[in-house]
């Protein structure tokens, strides 16, 4: 099976239950899963096509390579395949798609003999600010989705591959993957808070962009 890795824009998430022109409700990712593990080809093309493109940029806008990128979303759909007749809809789709995408991406550093390893789960000292008392980490917006020109959309890009792995981590997993906080946190075995102060890192560097930009 050929897979295209060409990004598109991002669908609704897993839990919900999508529409089609009619209005007629599909299946949900876990459904679709499921019919793929019973041998249904149709249903995985229908699950993939909802997927690759958060899942491409997922590994893009931590790797900044393209080729490499392929390979590794290659590999992410290939284990998906592989994995077809043992899955079970014990979470979410999409949690589990992105803990195969996160060791994928972990294997990948870890081979990468001439490149420092940076482990997603390592934080750096700046992470540790903590907000103003009353302040929550502001999540409910994605910049790179505010209506700007392609050149300030290059600019955030380039701002987020400077955020350290684990908050560019947390801030791909909430923004491209639609996860929540707890499903992050528990990804990264790591407190809620600690997921909230990751974001906060990560939405205040690019806030600083975007702060230059006007």
């Amino acid at each position: 099976m050929t897979f295209i890795a060409a990004p598109v824009r991002r669908t609704d998430t897993a839990e919900e239950m999508r529409r089609t022109g009619d209005g007629m409700p599909e299946e949900t990712d876990e459904a679709l899963m499921m019919a793929f593990g019973r041998g249904d080809s149709a249903a995985f093309e229908r699950l993939y096509a909802r997927h690759k493109g958060p899942t491409f940029r997922y590994f893009l806008r931590h790797t900044s390579d393209r080729a490499r990128t392929d390979e590794l979303h290659q590999d992410l759909w290939l284990s998906v395949v592989r994995a077809r007749e043992r899955y079970t809809a014990a979470a979410r789709f999409t949690t589990w798609l992105y803990t195969l995408a996160r060791h994928r991406l972990v294997d990948h550093w870890r081979a990468q003999r001439t490149t420092p390893v940076t482990s997603l789960d390592v934080d750096c000292a700046e992470e540790t600010i903590d907000a103003p008392a009353g302040r929550e980490a502001r999540t409910e917006q994605d910049p790179l989705e505010i209506v700007i020109d392609e050149q300030a959309g290059r600019r955030l890009v380039a701002a987020l591959a400077g955020v350290p792995p684990p908050q560019r981590d947390a801030f791909l997993l909430h923004v491209e993957a639609g996860l929540s906080l707890a499903e992050i946190a528990g990804l990264a075995q790591v407190p809620v808070e600690t997921i909230k102060s990751r974001l906060r890192y990560a939405y205040r560097r690019l806030r600083a962009v975007l702060e230059d930009l006007q």
